[in-house]
């Protein structure tokens, strides 16, 4: 579909950016915090600790202990079509590299930051609409100067515990120009759409698959991580929902495809912080989510990283991992279909309003992951919501499931 090599794949010199950072190189760890049930424990501001956070639900997925899955039967050639001696690389760290920073940062906001309109220039049909919370100071992946790469932008919301994720991303005045995005409970284990994509090629968040500095720090990684590979072909494994084709061969990985760090790799040599990410990819593995540099790791740019330290992560190579059983494995054959959401009703409160008055809308929806009023109002919990329009407008309700969107609209006169 779209992306070949991430905006950083001509970072060869890692080693020598950010050296004078603060680092947790050889450091004893403290104790992880406690998983927590909400996004409480959040704090604000870029590249935010989350305070023991782990997204989505223990039985994600993203969160499996897969150390003791079956493998694929296809695992060694697989490996051996990726080049058995490709080194991993740590596409993430402190500073910057030809004046971008290194890695995809993230931006904490809280229930003050008022909703941001979203328009979207590519893949609006697969796209959950906005509004989103969004500030348009949010940084864009590469800044200070994103260039014309992935430019991916990654909000989440500790009100309301969603995640909200952007491709493709300009500012334009008061609002977003966007490739594509998606909106991402972070309690629930929601499945995108099958064959829509999100602001990953997968179809995947990107967010939950990111090395970051504070999980690092506080010696703990319980989830999997992000990586890209040159070349995939027309399938994906759930959570997946996407493909990105760009190879016939069949052993050229489907999107969702998971590696795992062979248990019999000798971590000791390394420093604690890649000890905490190897013995992760060891319990967790690590998820195939776009076209890319091969055996790329992703994770979140922060000054605390030791570049010099990542770059050793390097002697491990793609005959260190081995491929999980790819099971189910959806092909344009075999994608599954059901019914998509019923909306039974949305009504308002009022159909005419004078203006500066606020106005309740309401609605009954069956089968749905998650709902969008648009525009002002964004992805909502509840069954209502209070609005407050300025002119006459015409609502949009959006109920998504793995098996599409439903669409009811309701118009309130202000006068």
């Amino acid at each position: 579909m779209r992306k070949i090599l991430n905006f950083s794949v001509v970072f060869l010199a890692l080693s020598l950016a950010g050296c004078g950072a603060t680092t947790v190189g050889n450091l004893p760890p403290p104790p992880p915090p406690p998983q927590t049930s909400n996004c409480n424990s959040l704090l604000l501001g870029q590249g935010a600790s989350l305070g023991g956070f782990v997204p989505f639900p223990s039985d994600s997925l993203w969160n499996q202990d897969i150390s003791s899955a079956p493998l694929d039967a296809n695992s060694s050639a697989i490996i051996s079509f990726i080049g058995s001696g490709t080194s991993m690389h740590a596409d993430f760290g402190a500073g910057q590299y030809l004046g971008s920073t290194i890695g995809i940062p993230y931006l904490v906001v809280g229930g003050q930051q008022p909703p941001v309109a979203i328009n979207f220039t590519a893949y609006g049909s697969e796209s959950d609409p906005g509004p989103m919370p969004v500030p348009v100071a949010a940084p864009i992946e590469g800044y200070p100067n994103p260039g014309a790469g992935d430019r991916h932008v990654l909000v989440l919301d500790n009100s309301n515990c969603f995640l909200y994720e952007l491709s493709s991303s300009y500012v334009s005045g008061n609002s977003w120009n966007a490739g594509s995005g998606a909106v991402w409970d972070l309690l629930s284990n929601e499945q995108r759409p099958y064959t829509w994509t999100s602001a990953d090629a997968a179809g995947l968040p990107i967010f939950p698959g990111l090395a970051r500095y504070d999980e690092v720090a506080a010696g703990k990684i319980s989830r999997a991580l992000r990586f890209t590979l040159q070349n995939s072909r027309a399938a994906f494994i759930p959570p997946a929902s996407h493909w990105a084709a760009n190879s016939s061969n069949s052993n050229a990985a489907p999107m969702g495809m998971r590696m795992r760090l062979k248990a019999s790799f000798d971590v000791s040599g390394y420093s604690t912080a890649n000890q905490v990410i190897l013995n992760a990819l060891k319990k967790y593995g690590m998820i195939m989510a776009d076209n890319g540099s091969n055996l790329y790791l992703s994770g979140a740019p922060d000054d605390r990283w030791d570049n010099t330290d990542l770059h050793v992560l390097g002697q491990v190579s793609a005959s260190d991992f081995e491929v999980l059983q790819m099971t189910p494995l959806y092909t344009q054959k075999t994608v599954p279909s059901g019914a998509a959401p019923q909306i039974t009703s949305f009504t308002a409160a009022a159909s005419s309003i004078s203006a500066g008055a606020q106005v309740t809308l309401s609605w009954v929806v069956s089968g749905a992951s998650y709902v969008i009023v648009s525009p002002d109002a964004g992805t909502v919990r509840s069954a209502s919501v209070t609005v407050a329009p300025a002119q006459s407008t015409t609502y949009t309700l959006y109920a998504t499931n793995a098996f599409g969107r439903t669409s009811a609209t309701v118009s309130i006169t202000v006068h």
